[in-house]
């Protein structure tokens, strides 16, 4: 039976208090962020963490990753308190050129091998649509294919999967042999101007522009149903994550509440 973690990025409670909330919903585990503002901030991670494991264990809550820069700090800290997983996206930079990036990556993840090893942490590279290294599966692979999954893995995002227009049970058959945890959101786009407006302002290059828009698990583009009949065709038997990322950000807390119910009866 699957695990159900839920990225806590929404909320910034003091974590007493998130474990008691996140349990209230549904959730096994919560993937953290490390981050300036956050419960645990970077500077402090070493200290930081091991007191939100014993914390958020009171409540029954487990932290499954965090998502965090996986630098020498990050990675001693989460060995340390026992966290097995640090989740992050890398960007392509600016005049960088995607190859570059890659190459770039990989030798930042071979200087960072012996210290995975020895702290027993994996990197865990998601999949993010846009200038990103790694934007759906395949790239995921060619990044990552190299390495022993213990030390560097896959963390596949479902929504930004389904923007690339990948299909799941493809993309699950490409990063399977290095995947840690599947992310559940879902994406789609709204018009980001008025077309007929765009065009009587010049009629001969005006067109429609499109803005992503993140919503329920039921609505984008990303099809769950079929995401969670190949995950248990292939008796996966990791953590599913819902990102609760939201474009209506005052519709948080109702949507992760949906969406839990769904992916349960989904994964049932």
């Amino acid at each position: 039976m699957n695990s159900f973690s839920v990225f806590t990025k929404p909320w910034k409670m003091p974590l007493p208090e998130l474990g008691k909330f996140v349990k209230g919903m549904g959730f096994d585990g919560i993937e953290l962020p490390v981050r300036p503002g956050y419960q645990v901030e970077p500077g402090d991670a070493a200290k930081g963490l091991p007191e939100a494991v014993k914390v958020l264990r009171e409540q029954g809550v487990k932290i499954v990753d965090v998502a965090a820069e996986p630098d020498a700090n990050i990675i001693a800290a989460c060995g340390g308190a026992g966290i097995g997983l640090i989740r992050n996206q890398f960007k392509v930079n600016k005049g960088e050129g995607y190859l570059a990036a890659e190459q770039r990556l990989r030798k930042e993840f071979d200087a960072l091998v012996p210290l995975l090893d020895k702290s027993g942490v994996t990197i865990g590279v998601q999949n993010h649509s846009g200038s990103y290294v790694a934007p759906n599966a395949i790239g995921l692979r060619h990044l990552v294919e190299k390495y022993d999954p213990h030390h560097v893995a896959v963390v596949w995002d479902a929504g930004h999967e389904a923007i690339m227009g990948g299909e799941p049970e493809d993309a699950l058959d490409e990063i399977w042999d290095h995947l840690k945890i599947v992310n559940l959101k879902n994406p789609l786009y709204k018009p980001a101007n008025d077309l007929k407006a765009a065009m009587e302002k010049n009629p001969k290059t005006g067109h429609q522009l499109w803005k992503k828009t993140w919503v329920g698990g039921r609505e984008g583009f990303a099809d769950w149903q079929r995401v969670a009949n190949e995950l248990k065709h292939r008796n996966y038997p990791g953590p599913v994550c819902l990102t609760a990322e939201y474009s209506e950000e005052k519709a948080v807390e109702r949507l992760i509440k949906e969406d839990i119910a769904y992916a349960k009866a989904l994964f049932a």
